[in-house]
């Protein structure tokens, strides 16, 4: 799949792709490709509030998959998008593999250019246990919505577990197209005064500059896994700037995600498109692929 920037605008940071059109300067054909809101089977109200909590160089967030259900996304916010300008990805979200799958299915029918699968939602029939914290329930989650979907799996994994290049692996063995690396971190937030937590849900996602050296991490640890077998990698997690996509790229990213940095500096796809491109020119590069997986590491003593 050829994107006309590197840049993939994440999930949950831009609702269903239309969060930044009524900002000026701003335009889809600015990205590569936009993430849509994760979306379920049925209609979710979300979380309590609070929601979303700023924290040092970074963001807590709990919305709790608040979505009009997956038939609505397909009849009544897809017709509205203009898929000339970019494309489009639907987010996966579940609480059964069952669920996973029939979401799937029903996007497969549908114009969006890939599915990415959010793996990092409990499972409900094994007491709550994130299915990407637990390589056997991540590739069966996979392997249900490959059954489901000819389109381009993306598998979106989570931070939050032992061993992400035993998941990653697996994941790609059960079919995954491609890997987003990495989702959020677990974080929560207090009151002092209160003595109580600030976010309703009491935990949430941590994103923002605060996780780039983890993300980081993890994409060099998958690259390891997922570049012998061909599968790209969106590389996300803190990135703000050009210097921190190239950073990502090196490490072994194919393309880099941006989200919480949309929150302050709607325009800045706009700064790290120009960064990049200046960057390549000036080491003689033609594309972003020539960069990807370039980090140099020390010789073993």
């Amino acid at each position: 799949m050829q994107l006309q920037s590197p840049i993939v605008l994440l999930s949950g940071c831009v609702g269903f792709g239309e969060e930044y059109t009524r900002v000026a300067g701003f335009s889809n054909r600015h990205v590569g490709a936009i993430c849509l809101k994760g979306t379920t089977g049925e209609l979710r109200p979300g979380n309590p509030p609070h929601r979303v909590w700023e924290t040092a160089d970074g963001m807590l967030n709990a919305i709790g998959l608040q979505n009009p259900g997956v038939d609505a996304v397909v009849d009544t916010i897809l017709p509205q998008l203009d898929f000339t300008e970019t494309r489009f990805f639907a987010n996966v979200s579940g609480s059964t593999v069952e669920e996973y799958e029939a979401v799937t299915r029903r996007f497969d029918d549908s114009p969006i250019d890939a599915i990415e699968i959010n793996i990092s939602c409990p499972n409900v029939k094994e007491g709550g246990v994130a299915f990407g914290n637990d390589p056997d329930m991540s590739a069966r989650v996979v392997a249900a919505c490959r059954r489901a979907t000819a389109k381009p799996l993306i598998t979106k994994l989570s931070p939050n577990q032992t061993d992400i290049q035993e998941n990653a692996r697996r994941c790609i063995e059960a079919g995954s197209d491609a890997l987003a690396v990495i989702n959020t971190v677990q974080g929560m937030a207090i009151d002092a005064e209160s003595r109580r937590p600030v976010i309703g849900n009491v935990q949430g996602g941590l994103s923002g500059p605060a996780i780039k050296p983890i993300a980081l991490l993890k994409v060099h640890q998958v690259n390891q896994v997922a570049r012998p077998h061909g599968v790209p990698i969106i590389g996300q997690g803190g990135i703000v700037s050009a210097t921190d996509a190239l950073e990502f790229i090196i490490a072994g990213a194919t393309t880099v995600g941006l989200g919480t940095a949309l929150f302050y500096d709607p325009l800045a796809c706009v700064r790290i498109n120009e960064g990049i491109a200046d960057y390549l020119q000036r080491h003689g590069l033609d594309s972003v692929a020539q960069l990807s997986g370039t980090l140099e590491l020390p010789e073993a003593p």
